[in-house]
């Protein structure tokens, strides 16, 4: 029978609104980071400054000047001629800032003026450098030391040296509306309709296994789906495995024999209406290097396909409907509600967080 506790009132003041907090999200590739520029991003409605300091290492501050409210990315960084150490420095006064967000510098005061400028804060935001991606952690609590209880991911596959494909674009959607799109089983012969790929005209009829995991749950290694093409390109017998993991990270790993491929996908929100898309390609097989021209094309044709599905979406969404899912092929869906939710409960309760995933066998066709 169709699920309809997606219209409940419960679920629909979890689903669609807000952003979950306390956790990381994806900000950067390393790549991006350039030693001593400052870069601007929106992330979850916050402006952050993201840079690299003069010695290479990554941080993230709130890109506001607590003095006029200019955006100390529009300053430069330089060496602050006491201490050495690095530090921003506002464009407008030329107050600076350490990369901790503490203030060491207000120019306009005169020798004689007593001001403690290390009481002047920007706020700071955790930040890990790590398999050649920048993640940044953001607290519920403003007031809250920005040390993060957890680490982000370790992700299996990131093989072959630098990302050999990086793709991105920004979607008209709520983070969550993203979300259940990427894991949506049942969409891809009708949106994704690519020689390559498979075709509405070709379903075949699924039977896939899921576990739980890490904040998250999983499809379980399989032999991939026999109407994808893409997949019989890279030869052998190739075994995947698609990874769903809070707050909006999808992965799915492919190993052909010693050889392996990553896709990684990770949504960020800028603000409530619109979610940044990066798709990700690692790979140290010799074939999908030699055809990732051709799949950047595909890769790049996805987003596009998806994105304007999510505007013919929004056409629907805009009169707040309910919203009628069923078993099996929403069954995902409904899991990362719960797990939204559960994430929200376990931090307001201050207690770990209990994944209310099972392992669960799920039919569809596709």
């Amino acid at each position: 029978m169709p699920d309809q506790s997606a219209s409940s009132p419960t679920a629909r003041t979890a689903f669609g609104q807000g952003f979950l907090k306390d956790c990381w999200w994806f900000a950067a590739l390393s790549q991006d980071l350039k030693t001593g520029a400052l870069q601007r991003y929106v992330i979850l409605g916050e402006p952050v400054l993201l840079g690299r300091d003069l010695d290479g290492r990554a941080y993230g501050i709130r890109d506001i000047c607590p003095h006029r409210a200019a955006p100390l990315s529009a300053g430069e960084m330089i060496r602050d001629p006491k201490t050495r150490a690095c530090v921003v420095q506002c464009p407008y006064h030329g107050w600076t800032f350490d990369t901790a967000g503490t203030c060491t510098s207000v120019p306009s005061l005169t020798s004689d003026q007593t001001m403690d400028v290390s009481k002047v804060k920007v706020r700071n935001y955790a930040v890990r450098e790590q398999q050649g991606i920048v993640w940044i952690y953001i607290t519920a609590d403003v007031r809250r030391p920005a040390e993060p209880d957890h680490e982000p991911p370790t992700l299996p596959g990131v093989v072959g040296g630098a990302p050999i494909i990086v793709e991105s674009m920004d979607f008209d959607s709520h983070i969550d509306h993203a979300v259940v799109g990427l894991m949506d089983p049942a969409h891809g012969p009708y949106v994704h309709q690519q020689w390559w790929w498979r075709s509405s005209k070709k379903q075949l009829e699924k039977m896939k296994a899921f576990a739980p995991t890490e904040f998250g749950f999983a499809m379980v290694r399989h032999a991939p789906s026999k109407n994808s093409r893409a997949y019989r390109i890279l030869g052998g017998a190739p075994a995947t495995e698609i990874t769903f993991r809070l707050p909006g990270i999808r992965y799915e790993h492919i190993q052909i024999g010693s050889q392996q491929v990553l896709g990684l996908t990770c949504l960020t929100p800028i603000d409530e209406k619109k979610t940044r898309i990066t798709q990700i390609f690692w790979s140290d097989h010799g074939l999908f290097r030699l055809i990732a021209p051709i799949f950047r094309h595909g890769a790049r044709a996805f987003l596009k396909q998806d994105g304007d599905m999510v505007n013919l979406q929004n056409e629907g969404l805009k009169y707040d409907p309910s919203l009628l899912w069923i078993d099996d092929a929403d069954t995902q869906a409904k899991w990362y509600q719960q797990l939204k939710r559960e994430w929200m409960a376990s931090r307001a309760e201050k207690r770990p967080f209990v994944n209310p995933v099972n392992p669960a066998t799920l039919k569809w066709t596709s």
